[in-house]
């Protein structure tokens, strides 16, 4: 079964990058998504049964939008600290906590703080996230991950828990 979602996932991926739906392109997206489910199906997906559960998929289409929201925000906060003459920036590494349970979860969050500009993950342990920030604003745990992790993590927790 796990192969199977992977074999699926890999072609609609494959689709969705060329956006070419030529016999040609067709086949060869499906003998490379089966060669891939094939070789890393049991590897990949941890359950497939919550791949097909159609609130998971709800909640990732609303998950787009708030990421890129909060990119935004992020990105023109850098671009502020960048052009003030005084540079305001004060770098640090904090500590958070994640209620994520799922490998998967706690991995994209992790990859969501990353890609968000002004932030960075330097080490998973567990549930527990080191980040990279580009301004400390607070360094006590509870603290520091309802500012960077809440915001994430809500929608997260039902897209991967």
């Amino acid at each position: 079964m796990r192969k199977i979602v992977l074999i699926l996932f890999a072609f609609i991926l494959w689709v969705l990058l060329t956006w070419s739906f030529t016999l040609q392109s067709l086949t060869a997206g499906g003998v490379v998504a089966l060669i891939i489910g094939l070789l890393f199906g049991n590897f990949v997906i941890e359950k497939a049964g919550p791949v097909f559960d159609l609130r998971r998929w709800f909640w990732a289409l609303v998950y787009i939008p708030v990421f890129l929201w909060e990119m935004t925000k992020a990105n023109f906060d850098v671009a502020y600290r960048v052009l003030h003459p005084k540079l305001p920036i004060d770098p640090g590494i904090v500590k958070v906590k994640t209620k994520l349970q799922s490998e998967m979860g706690i991995v994209f969050l992790a990859n969501s703080i990353t890609l968000t500009p002004g932030t960075f993950t330097v080490d998973l342990k567990g549930q527990y996230l080191y980040i990279h920030c580009i301004k400390v604003r607070s360094t006590g745990l509870a603290e520091a991950s309802h500012e960077i992790v809440d915001r994430f993590e809500k929608l997260l927790i039902k897209i991967f828990d």
